[in-house]
């Protein structure tokens, strides 16, 4: 995967939250569907960086994986 398509897929996701949180009525499970896709947001930007840090110190990018969701959602910075 290249960083061209987890941008793009990136972008497919924003898109997406930005549609639900415009059109989100009361009771739907609009929701947690909006949770998951930040969480999906999380994981692309955590691979992206990896990706980056990799190829900034001479490692191979394709090396980078997606991590799972607690580990991305549980880092502390």
């Amino acid at each position: 995967m290249s960083d061209k398509t987890i941008l793009q897929h990136i972008q497919e996701l924003v898109d997406e939250e930005h549609r639900l949180q415009q059109t989100a009525q009361p009771g739907d499970d609009t929701h947690e569907r909006v949770r998951h896709i930040q969480e999906q947001l999380d994981q692309c930007w955590d691979l992206l960086r990896q990706r980056r840090a990799r190829r900034e110190f001479g490692q191979d990018p394709e090396g980078a994986t997606a991590r799972d969701v607690k580990t991305v959602e549980g880092y502390i910075g």
